[in-house]
């Protein structure tokens, strides 16, 4: 296995998702890190606390939920998870988000994890690319490289 299987694969991604609200979303995005054992199910309550401290949106209709920093306890290893919602969800504030990457991150690897996110997103043509993606596959295929 590659590590871009073990940061985002098929069992981490959710296409046509149609959470009620962020909250949800958030949550389905921090299941996915469970599942797949990257974390404990206190992560995904973390996720939501650090939303409560301010947005998690950067902005080209994307949102990155991820832990506080008192989370780290929670992390088994680094993954990424990916819920993508076509028709659009109210992130507060008058913001959109059509994808939503989950992540969490061992040590320092956050930091190349959430460089690697902001390259792609900086791409509006990605993220419209993500927010219709038809298949897990290209999802991978736009958030695995480089990885």
């Amino acid at each position: 296995m590659n590590r871009t299987d073990n940061l985002l694969g098929k069992d981490k991604i959710i296409l046509n998702a149609k959470p009620r609200d962020k909250w949800e979303a958030i949550r389905m995005a921090g299941d996915l890190l469970v599942k797949a054992g990257h974390v404990t199910p206190a992560y995904v309550e973390k996720m939501e606390g650090r939303e409560r401290l301010a947005t998690t949106y950067i902005g080209s209709g994307v949102a990155i939920p991820h832990g506080t920093l008192d989370s780290k306890g929670e992390i088994k290893s680094t993954g990424i998870s990916v819920v993508q919602v076509p028709g659009g969800l109210d992130f507060g504030e008058g913001n959109t988000v059509y994808v939503l990457l989950g992540i969490a991150a061992v040590g320092s690897e956050h930091l190349d994890v959430l460089s690697h996110i902001a390259i792609v997103c900086s791409d509006e043509d990605n993220v419209r690319k993500a927010a219709s993606a038809q298949t897990a596959e290209e999802i991978i295929a736009l958030f695995g490289g480089g990885l």
